[in-house]
């Protein structure tokens, strides 16, 4: 036996007998290696190879690339699958998995691996714990189930999972998934996960109809009361509408949702009942507990036992009742004031209590002053301090309620202070017909109406018609460019219309021809943007009688802006252009926007050509401007149109209207551009289809076949 016998165990020296036939006895003598009793022990295994522990040794173990084993090679180094030389030193590194700066070439795939298993591993559980909570409903056992996983960045599944098996069962698991959520939001489930888990049932609406024929109704009625609970922003549902395919199943649902639930009346108390409410509570039995624990609240003062009780109704949407009755209690009772707005300020301070629902219970306050003053004698007195003691500490927007407290045709400010700016007014507007300066009209109605009172603009807006359609018709159309030029919030417009056409009737003793003025007026302010579709639709709904003048004159207008080429030609009732252009007709206007956009082709700027745009003070007429980028693309294939017309939306110069506008006008004219161009329609074809993805167009101007593409761009819209 050799002297390095006694120091080496039987599968050490079998090994070494191995390598020592393996080697070639005509290049190589035998080797002679000391080793220590310290010395480590060979590899386990061929896949895990251990380093040697001597510094500077010369030997170093190679992994092997397959099992199988080659003939050696001459010199010793063996074949494929061999350890290789025992002696050779020179270029002999080989990486080796222990050391700290060993990287693997599948590391990479290792972790998405793990990922992945990760991940099905979360989405088991979380079907498990799914099914669990509708078996216990126990809410707290669950969201500490959820914090052991500890996946944050999974949980958009456990939302998806949660709401896609509650909406094949019954209306009590329903309800179990929403109050779930509402009690995991936040604390427990991030808020962008929530989002994120909706977003991807809406994705998968399509899949979700073929085994749930009412997938529609269901999952729009879960967005809804998600919205209504305060989980999801409602700008959700038009977030989401902008990366939907057209014929996707997920519009209908952001549709119903938005149209069908979000829309209607009382709306969150409906919703809130759609599937049995709370634990089958009803807003009666609510409304009585809100009242039990407001009356406990002022006997005992205890603040943090309140905001308990507030919490454990698990009805955020339904706090503006606790505003409510809260502020009327103190209105009642005034030595209990301080108490029940401190706890007002507590809730919102610790987030109990939103903003929305403070403004809207405050809003419900002021709706229904009038019938408390019978009760209240100083009743709008006591009010206002409170508002004003909430603003000034901080926890009360005081600017949310102008809109809210308002409504068509209701006093909410004193008469003498009405009558006495209706005076200033109609001063202030005599001096603009002689003068024409905007800028001072602004100027003046700041100083008179800083705070921005609906009431008093809605005034304005009566007055400012009113006295325009007494003279010619340049004052006519310097009023419809103040009045697009004051941007007054559009509910103040509408009042003011609403005013306006309800005194037609005695207007009409000295004005003959007062309904074609107000058609024309109104008319006019839908083409500047002044005033929306829905608004005037609106507008027509308060006059139903069709004898009516009111009626009469919303159906005028209708008529008017359905015309072909209504908007060029409304514009140009008065002479067009109005006191900041004054003669300046539809061709000027072709002209100028023709030459800007030249110039721009030819290597323009960006930022000059949006600033040219605007100063043309027509944005009723940026079709044009649409319609001739197009044209400019399609004939001379200057992509950098383009980015234009796509700067211009991405910052609201150019509306959704005014770009759907443009391609209607651009299909009407392909047959004439055809000649210049012969794949025109090819082109428009695929223009039309980029800019429908993008989110630009208004599919009712618009009609799109599955594909996005138009149904019959051939011969036009037929359809406008």
């Amino acid at each position: 036996m050799d002297y390095t016998d006694k120091f080496m165990s039987s599968e050490h020296q079998e090994q070494f007998r191995s390598a020592l036939e393996s080697a070639d006895p005509s290049s190589a003598s035998p080797l002679l290696i000391s080793i220590s009793p310290k010395s480590p022990r060979f590899p386990r295994s061929p896949r895990s190879p251990r380093p040697s522990k001597h510094t500077g040794s010369p030997l170093k173990t190679q992994k092997p690339h397959s099992g199988k084993v080659g003939d050696p090679k001459k010199g010793g180094s063996g074949g494929k699958g061999t350890w290789g030389g025992l002696l050779d030193m020179e270029g002999c590194h080989v990486d080796d998995p222990n050391d700290p700066n060993y990287i693997s070439d599948k590391d990479d795939a290792k972790l998405s691996t793990t990922t992945d298993e990760q991940f099905e591993e979360f989405r088991k559980k979380a079907t498990i714990m799914v099914e669990e909570y509708f078996d216990n409903d126990d809410v707290t056992s669950t969201a500490n189930e959820l914090r052991e996983i500890d996946r944050p960045g999974y949980y958009f599944y456990f939302v998806k999972k949660l709401v896609s098996i509650a909406m094949d069962r019954r209306d009590k698991e329903k309800e179990m998934a929403s109050i779930l959520l509402s009690s995991l939001y936040g604390d427990v489930i991030d808020p962008k996960q929530v989002y994120k888990g909706f977003q991807k049932m809406v994705q998968s609406a399509d899949d979700l109809v073929v085994d749930i024929p009412d997938a529609v109704d269901v999952l729009a009625m879960f967005i809804a009361r998600a919205i209504v609970d305060d989980i999801l922003p409602p700008s959700f549902l038009t977030k989401t509408m902008a990366y939907l395919s057209k014929d996707s199943k997920g519009v209908d649902v952001i549709k119903r949702a938005e149209k069908g639930y979000l829309s209607a009346p009382l709306h969150a108390e409906i919703i809130e009942r759609c599937w049995g409410g709370s634990k089958n509570k009803t807003v009666e039995d609510f409304k009585a507990k809100i009242n039990d624990l407001l009356v406990e609240y002022v006997v005992s003062g205890d603040v943090r036992e309140a905001l308990r009780c507030i919490k454990d109704l698990h009805v955020p949407h339904f706090h503006h009742e606790i505003v409510k009755r809260a502020i009327l209690m103190a209105m009642e009772k005034r030595q209990a004031e301080g108490r029940l707005l401190e706890l007002l300020k507590r809730t919102c301070e610790e987030g109990l209590i939103n903003s929305s629902q403070i403004s809207k219970g405050f809003s419900r306050i002021i709706d229904s002053v009038d019938d408390l003053s019978l009760d209240i004698p100083n009743a709008k007195v006591l009010l206002q301090s409170l508002i004003s003691k909430a603003a000034s500490e901080g926890w009360l927007s005081a600017s949310s309620l102008r809109s809210l407290s308002l409504i068509p045709g209701r006093q909410v400010v004193e008469e003498s202070m009405l009558k006495a700016f209706k005076k200033k007014a109609e001063s202030i507007i005599r001096e603009y017909f002689l003068s024409g300066d905007i800028s001072e009209v602004i100027c003046c109605l700041e100083f008179e109406n800083g705070s921005g009172v609906a009431e008093l603009n809605a005034a304005f807006v009566k007055k400012l018609i009113t006295l325009a359609m007494e003279r010619k018709n340049r004052e006519k159309e310097m009023a419809s460019v103040l009045l697009s030029s004051l941007c007054f919030p559009s509910d103040d417009v509408v009042s003011g219309f609403i005013m306006l056409i309800e005194s037609a009737e005695d207007m009409a003793l000295d004005i003959p021809i007062v309904v074609e003025d107000l058609a024309m007026f109104l008319a006019r302010a839908e083409v500047d943007e002044v005033l929306t579709p829905h608004e005037m639709e609106e507008i027509g709904r308060h006059f139903p009688g069709s004898a009516s003048v009111g009626n009469k004159v919303t159906q005028m207008a209708m008529s008017l802006l359905k015309a072909r080429l209504s908007g060029e030609r409304i514009l140009r009732c008065w002479g067009g252009g109005g006191s900041c252009n004054n003669g300046w007709t539809v061709e000027d206007v072709k002209d100028k926007v023709g030459k800007l956009l030249e110039e721009y082709a030819a290597g323009g700027d960006t930022r000059e050509a949006c600033r040219c745009i605007k100063e043309l003070g027509m944005p009723f007429f940026h079709h044009e401007v649409v319609k001739r980028c197009l044209v400019i693309l399609m004939e001379m294939k200057k992509e950098r149109m383009w980015s234009l017309l796509s700067h211009c939306f991405d910052m609201q110069l150019i509306t959704m209207n005014q770009m759907s506008k443009g391609f209607v006008r651009v299909s009407e004219s392909l047959d004439d551009l055809a000649l210049d161009v012969p794949d025109a329609k090819k082109q428009f074809n695929n223009l039309l289809h980029k800019a429908a993805n993008q989110g630009w167009l208004d599919t009712s101007l618009i009609p799109l076949n599955r594909s996005g593409t138009l149904q019959e761009f051939t011969n036009g819209f037929t359809s406008i």
